[in-house]
Parts: C-alpha cells; sequence; structure tokens
C-alpha cells in the first residue's frame, strides 16, 4: 500500500476513535430554576400568560416530561437528591440555613466528582445554598451572651473573611464556582471559588435593602453584606459569568456546567428591560427573563460548534412558591398548571416540576414521555451515559433512563415506585398510577378560600389519600376508603424505602 494511502487510512480510523470517544463524554449543561411552577413554562400550559420561548424551542429540539419530580418541595434538599443520586431525606429535610454547616458529608460521591474520573472540566455558576464551614469569630459580648443569642444571625465582624471556605462546590467535585450563594441569604457578596471576592462592612436588614422588589417582598435574611450591594445585578453578572466560562473550554476536553439560577425565586426583581414582557405581572417577566437567559446558554453553545455533542439539561427544583395564589386570581395565569399544591407541600404542585432533556442525533425532536422520573435519576443516567462504573454506595436511589430518552425498548414504569417528601411529618409514594399520601392532606398551609373558588378543590378527612394520578391528576378524587388493600402496598413500601439505605438495586 502507498505510504500516503496508508497514511489516510491511518487518519480515517483515528477520527473514528476520536469521535467514538467524544460520544461517550458528550459535554453536559443542567440548568436548574429556582421555584418554577410546571405551569409557567408555555409549551406545557397552553393557558399561559408567560412567552417562554428558549424553553418552548429547548423542548422541541428534545423531550419533554410530564411527569417528573424533583426529591423535596424545597430548594437545599432537592439540590443535594440531583447532584447525589441520593433521596435528601435519608440526610435531611430542612433547607441549609443562613452561614449553615455543609448538607454533605466528605464520604458523599457526587455527580461532578463521578464525572471528573472520565476527565470533565466541572462548573458550579448561581445558586449553591448547600452549606459551607464558615471560619467564625468568637466575638460575643457578655450581654449577648446572658441574653442566649445563637448564632443564627451574624455580623459582618464576627466571621474571618480573610479565610478560605471549605465544604463548598469545590470540595465537592467542581474545579470552579462562581456566584452568590443564595440571592436572599447573607453574605451577600460575590463568591469565586473558595474565596470572597469583596469583603462585607455592613449588616442588611429591612430597612436598609435601597431598592424596591417589582412583585412581593424582599425576603432577605439579615446579616453581612457589601457598600451599595444591588440585588439586581446578580441574574445578569451570574449569566455573564457562565457564558465566559463557556467561552473558555476547548472541544478536546469534555465540561459540565451546573447553572443554578436564582430566578424566579424571591425577590422577584426582573431588570428593567424585561418589564411588561408578560401578561403575568412582575413575576411573569422575571420568568421571561430567565427564559432569556436560558436562550443565551443555548445559543453560545451553537456558536461555539459544540451543541451536537451536548447534552442540556433544564429543570427546576420544586414548585412555584404562594404569591402564585394571588397571579392566578389576578392574572389567570396558573403557575402551578393543573395540579394541586405550592413550594413544600407533597401535593403534586410542590415537586412536579418541568423536565427538558437535550442531546441531538440520540434524543429524538420534540417527544413527549409520560413516565415517572425524578431528578435523583440524573446521576445514574449520566453515568451510564459517560461509560461510568459508580461504586455500590453511589447513588443509591438513582434510576437509569437512558432507556426513556433515547426511545429504546424498556419495562414501564421505569421506576419501581418514587417517594414525595419535604418535611418528616408528611410521606407520599407514587408507584404506577397511584399516589399515596400517609396524611389527611399534602399542604404545608390551608388554601386561601379565593383560590378554592377558582379550583374548586376541597379538603378531605380520611386518615390518608389515595388518588389514581392517570385519571385524577388534579387530585380531586380521593379513593382511601375504597382501597384498603392498596393502602396497605404502599405503606409497605413506604417503610421499606426509609429502612433500608438505598431504593434501586445494582
Amino acid at each position: 500500500m502507498p505510504i500516503l494511502s496508508l497514511a489516510l487510512v491511518v487518519m480515517f480510523f483515528a477520527l473514528i476513535s476520536l469521535k467514538e470517544k467524544q460520544a461517550t463524554r458528550p459535554n453536559i449543561v443542567i440548568i436548574y430554576a429556582d421555584d418554577m411552577g410546571y405551569g409557567d413554562l408555555n409549551c406545557q400550559n397552553p393557558n399561559s400568560k408567560i412567552p417562554t420561548p428558549n424553553l418552548n424551542k429547548l423542548a422541541a429540539e428534545g423531550m419533554r416530561f410530564t411527569d417528573a419530580h424533583s426529591s423535596s418541595g424545597i430548594c437545599s434538599p432537592s439540590r443535594f437528591a440531583l447532584l447525589t443520586g441520593t433521596y435528601h431525606w435519608r440526610r435531611q429535610h430542612d433547607i441549609v440555613d443562613a452561614f449553615g454547616p455543609p448538607f454533605f458529608k466528605d464520604t458523599d460521591i457526587t455527580l461532578p466528582q463521578i464525572l471528573k474520573t472520565k476527565g470533565y472540566n466541572t462548573a458550579c455558576i448561581g445558586k449553591w445554598h448547600l452549606g459551607w464551614e464558615w471560619a467564625f469569630k468568637e466575638s460575643l459580648t457578655q450581654e449577648e451572651k446572658l441574653k442566649g443569642r445563637k448564632h443564627k444571625i451574624y455580623r459582618h465582624n464576627e466571621i474571618d473573611w480573610e479565610k478560605p471556605i471549605k465544604g463548598g462546590p469545590l470540595d465537592r467535585g467542581f474545579d470552579y464556582y462562581f456566584g452568590t450563594g443564595t440571592i436572599n441569604f447573607p453574605p451577600y457578596t460575590w463568591i469565586e471559588n473558595d474565596r470572597i471576592l469583596e469583603t462585607p462592612t455592613e449588616d442588611l436588614n429591612d430597612k436598609n435593602i435601597g431598592y424596591k422588589t417589582k412583585e412581593g417582598e424582599w425576603e432577605f435574611r439579615p446579616g453581612p453584606k457589601v457598600k451599595d450591594w444591588n440585588p439586581y445585578k446578580v441574574l445578569p453578572t451570574i449569566t455573564k459569568k457562565s457564558l465566559e466560562w463557556l467561552n473558555k473550554q476547548k472541544k478536546e476536553q469534555p465540561f459540565f456546567l451546573y447553572f443554578a439560577l436564582p430566578s424566579p425565586h424571591a425577590p422577584i426583581i426582573p431588570n428593567d428591560e424585561f418589564d411588561g414582557k408578560s401578561q403575568a405581572g412582575a413575576y411573569g417577566d422575571f420568568i421571561f427573563q430567565t427564559d432569556w437567559v436560558i436562550g443565551q446558554v443555548l445559543n453560545t453553545l451553537k456558536q461555539k460548534g459544540i451543541e451536537e455533542n451536548t447534552i442540556v439539561i433544564f429543570s427546576s427544583d420544586n414548585g412555584t412558591e404562594s404569591y402564585a395564589w394571588t397571579r392566578a386570581g389576578k392574572y389567570g395565569h396558573f403557575s402551578m398548571g393543573n395540579f394541586r399544591g405550592l413550594k413544600r407541600d407533597v401535593w403534586e404542585g410542590g415537586h412536579r416540576v418541568p423536565f427538558i432533556v437535550k442531546w441531538p442525533g440520540h434524543v429524538k425532536k420534540n417527544t413527549i414521555s409520560n413516565e415517572v422520573i425524578s431528578q435523583i435519576d440524573i446521576m445514574a443516567t449520566l453515568a451510564s451515559i459517560t461509560g461510568i462504573q459508580m461504586p455500590k454506595n453511589a447513588a443509591p436511589d438513582s434510576y437509569d433512563i437512558t432507556p426513556v430518552i433515547k426511545k429504546m425498548k424498556y419495562k414501564s414504569p421505569l421506576r419501581e415506585a418514587t417517594i414525595h417528601n419535604t418535611y418528616s411529618s408528611t410521606w407520599g409514594i407514587r408507584k404506577g398510577d397511584w399516589l399515596y399520601i400517609n396524611d389527611s392532606t399534602g399542604g404545608h398551609r390551608a388554601l386561601p378560600k379565593s383560590f378554592e373558588s377558582l379550583t374548586g378543590y376541597k379538603n378531605f378527612n380520611t386518615k390518608g389519600l389515595l388518588f389514581n394520578m392517570v385519571k385524577d391528576p388534579a387530585q380531586h378524587v380521593n379513593l382511601y376508603e375504597e382501597n384498603p388493600e392498596k393502602i396497605k402496598e404502599m405503606e409497605g413500601l413506604i417503610r421499606k424505602y426509609r429502612e433500608s439505605s438505598f431504593s434501586v438495586r445494582r
């Protein structure tokens, strides 16, 4: 064979090898909204008053799930579950408070950690809300000690800002972090990697914010802040940082970006250029801005020429906040869609969330799946796609949903069952068509009378609740008393999962 021909053959097979290598190491972008309801997306709520053109396009280019769930109805637990493939309640139920310790244990195995074993460059940009190990000073006065003030509210002079902040994203497998931690929690300053960029010199309280929200309350926790901190700059800044980070990535090294948005969580503060872009008030405008941000990320992937080899996953950490009740009456926009309940609830609206997957060439365009999935399934799925053999103690509750997204043959339902839980008092479990809740309500608080009249919801007086979610996804018809054997089965399965350290056998 001539030398030139031989060289061409070698080059040909080298290109094939490179393509195969890239195919098993796609770039991964997870965009995680904060408090976005299922019905906020225009593509899955025909009565939505909010345009979401970029999310609509993402759904048209990938697969949209109609029955996807977060582990919890609140922030920190859902984030822990997504990043570990573990139900949050195996660790704790509550959020991490301002300056609270890490949700993680050092023995936890995280999604970025396993991806790094395949050579991924990893970044978390935006909301963390999973705790750090802060360097506190012993600065309580004798008067404060006598009054018993506990270190739940810290002042700017009670923390050593010069020391690196341990226990955060860099200790959980991320190579890079940039964000504010949590938009409505102190410290109100930028954090890059494990360092504060500007030392807080003041303390925020509800009288010195200096700005007005466009809907609802500030909901800021008191604590240290830098001078002239402007919350309206948070979303634009992390958007800019995400695009900068993406543009620095090289085609020969796969990357994982966990872009955790602070929106549309309160404070509801769309930037001025987005005012009036929806028919659902300032919250609708904030959703529109969030959609615009997502569009900027998608456009960057396309402009860099890496769109075809990138998996994009979009979801939200839980359902929408209680401002949605007023919004429904005022604007006719139901952020929870046709589902009952909101953030914090075990009702469906508390944890049934938007979920879209785009992976060109692997996920068929404009497809819809009604399969019951959970965000905890992301870890096993991405491990499967990238060829990672996970340790036995990793992702104990995570199912590989690759057969679903690739439209392969599989036995449905894929998950044996899915636990729904926020706080320790109330538990729900979904198995097939059936949903059982071990209480007379799935709500964390009573419905306003005005919202009851809009939806026709009524209270129940049975010891527990049972719904057929295929026939009655809005949870109007309680079948508890007619199905004692089903109740017994579901209670036993909740007990089995809680007593075991895993819910998936591998």
